[in-house]
């Protein structure tokens, strides 16, 4: 494996002839100078200076074969982290997004607005659709990085990162079914109610009917939605009991508009997870903007 640091100590000698230069160039010892060339000429076999009454000379069948091509891969180094460097103060391009609208709404929206003060060139693009069409914009690169609710099946092609915001499914109604307030409630007993869920085709639907039919109860919904909002807004109005995560109706129970109805089988928590193309080269302004949810997993 090349050691970079003592390629670094050999051209630094090279360029200053002195140990005692390179080392005050290098803030390190000169003891620890002689050891670095010491060991990179025993790595190579071959003798890389002599001493001269003027200082380090490099040596003619040695340090004088690879000075040049030292000198290069390490200001080939050098332009490379200057251009990272730059490219932290000024990201620049867009951002294509796809995710459904509560998604953004109560997962990305803030984190989009923190990410934009901090780099004010950057753009975006948001593409809000149900979970299953995002992923296939992903696949079909017309979104950059998608956010999706889970489960759902592997994807060869994507990287998922599965850990980006739990969800806490519950069932909720309105003072109309105020004797739900009352203890904990079977599933059973629940299935009796009118009940409003998600449309059949979305990822939290299937989840919860795979959910219902492991514990043998039948749900049969009176009225099926394509949003979340819908939902609450039917909910709220007594239309009947909705099965919602917590965190997208907190503030409705906050201000007592809905209740949670309590249950004594709890509904499985699920996810939202964030996916990447595995072999697309990433930009910078992507990767920084997607660096907290992949450290988070």
């Amino acid at each position: 494996m090349v050691n970079l640091d003592l390629y670094r100590v050999f051209y630094t000698v090279a360029k200053s002839g002195s140990l005692t230069k390179a080392a005050e160039e290098l803030y390190i010892s000169q003891p620890a100078v002689s050891r670095s060339i010491k060991q990179l000429e025993t790595q190579l076999g071959v003798t890389l200076f002599t001493r001269t009454h003027r200082g380090m000379q490099l040596s003619a069948n040695g340090g004088k074969l690879i000075f040049a091509e030292v000198e290069k891969a390490l200001n080939l180094l050098g332009d490379a982290e200057n251009r990272i460097a730059e490219m932290k103060t000024s990201a620049t391009g867009t951002i294509r997004i796809g995710a459904s609208d509560t998604i953004f709404e109560y997962f990305l929206a803030d984190k989009i607005v923190e990410f934009h003060e901090k780099f004010p060139a950057v753009k975006f693009e948001l593409l809000a659709d149900v979970t299953p069409d995002t992923v296939e914009k992903l696949k079909a690169e017309k979104c950059d990085v998608a956010f999706v609710n889970l489960p759902i099946a592997t994807e060869p092609e994507l990287e998922l990162y599965g850990n980006c915001m739990r969800l806490n499914d519950i069932f909720v109604a309105s003072e109309k079914f105020a004797q739900l307030r009352e203890g904990e409630n079977s599933l059973e007993d629940l299935a009796k109610y009118p009940l409003i869920l998600m449309e059949g085709n979305t990822v939290s639907r299937k989840s919860l009917d795979n959910f219902f039919q492991s514990v043998g109860v039948e749900m049969t919904p009176s009225i099926e939605v394509g949003s979340w909002d819908l939902m609450k807004r039917l909910t709220a109005k007594g239309m009947g009991v909705g099965v919602i995560p917590r965190e997208y109706v907190a503030q409705m129970l906050a201000e007592e508009k809905l209740f949670e109805v309590k249950t004594d089988v709890a509904l499985p928590v699920r996810s939202v997870g964030m996916l990447l193309p595995k072999h697309k080269p990433t930009s910078y302004a992507l990767h920084a903007f997607t660096e907290k949810f992949r450290k988070e997993n």
